[in-house]
């Protein structure tokens, strides 16, 4: 087991991403410090509990995003730090306090307590195709979009895309902090997150799906990756030495006919309404 000996904290630990990614981290034998908001709520950490390992090698801690010193404690002994955590939804009633503030000062945060500590070899922060590609350049079938976009926030807040822009600016943060600190920083860049769930309540962009199949809504993006693959990129975005700069995860992007076709299969029982 390669993590077997080492130390890793993993912020936000109650989130979709999160909770694959120290099943994953437990799985192959590290010893994970992880953040939530109330380590007392079983409805955040009861299947985090319930995972393989976690009896042994599991430690939850209370930390606030926008409580700056909180996550000295969890960083603390670290060999690497997986930063999660960031509020994700696409509407708010004060997008600047629950969305940006809460991404931006929250990334940093939470940096400014790695730089304390030396033993720390590696951040790896969850960012999102959200900060990559909102620039507002045409997306022909001729354009690729790679790891050297990134979204304009100008054009981000001219369009009302508040989660973008709260990506975007929370990244841009995270790569001149690094910078400034000798932080060697990586990024995961993951489109629409789907696959099982492990958590209790339903996440985001899974429920995205789920208002297709309820005839709620169409869903606003088209770029879609397994929750286990990004939670496979995040564990070897700190395990390979070479690894750096930002990484775009998109298994597939699908069009929302074929996305409609996809569920039909899947689930015939529920007669979706082909308009």
């Amino acid at each position: 087991m390669s993590g077997e000996g080492k130390v890793v904290c993993v912020t936000g630990a109650s989130g979709f991403i999160a909770s694959w990614l120290i099943k994953l981290l437990l799985d192959r034998g590290y010893t994970v410090k992880a953040s939530v908001r109330d380590p007392n709520d079983p409805s955040k950490t009861g299947h985090l509990l319930a995972l393989n390992g976690a009896k042994e090698r599991l430690h939850l801690f209370k930390a606030e995003l926008l409580d700056e010193g909180s996550f000295d404690c969890v960083v603390d002994g670290c060999d690497g730090v997986f930063h999660t955590a960031s509020p994700v939804f696409l509407a708010a009633n004060d997008q600047q306090a629950e969305l940006i503030n809460a991404a931006v000062k929250g990334t940093l945060n939470v940096l400014k307590s790695c730089a304390k500590v030396a033993s720390i070899k590696r951040v790896v922060l969850t960012s999102s195709m959200a900060a990559v590609s909102y620039n507002g350049k045409p997306s022909t079938p001729d354009v690729v979009i790679d790891e050297t976009w990134f979204s304009d926030p100008t054009f981000c807040e001219k369009s009302k895309l508040w989660y973008a822009l709260s990506k975007t600016l929370a990244e841009d943060a995270a790569w001149k902090f690094a910078k400034d600190n000798g932080i060697d920083l990586v990024t995961i860049n993951p489109g629409v997150v789907i696959g099982p769930i492990l958590q209790p309540t339903l996440n985001l962009s899974v429920e995205l799906i789920l208002n297709i199949v309820t005839g709620r809504e169409l869903p606003p993006f088209n770029r879609f990756v397994d929750v286990r693959d990004v939670a496979y990129a995040h564990n070897q975005a700190f395990e390979i030495p070479s690894a750096a700069g930002r990484y775009c995860m998109v298994e597939s992007t699908v069009d929302v006919s074929k996305l409609w076709k996809i569920l039909h299969q899947l689930f015939p029982e529920f007669h979706l309404d082909e308009k």
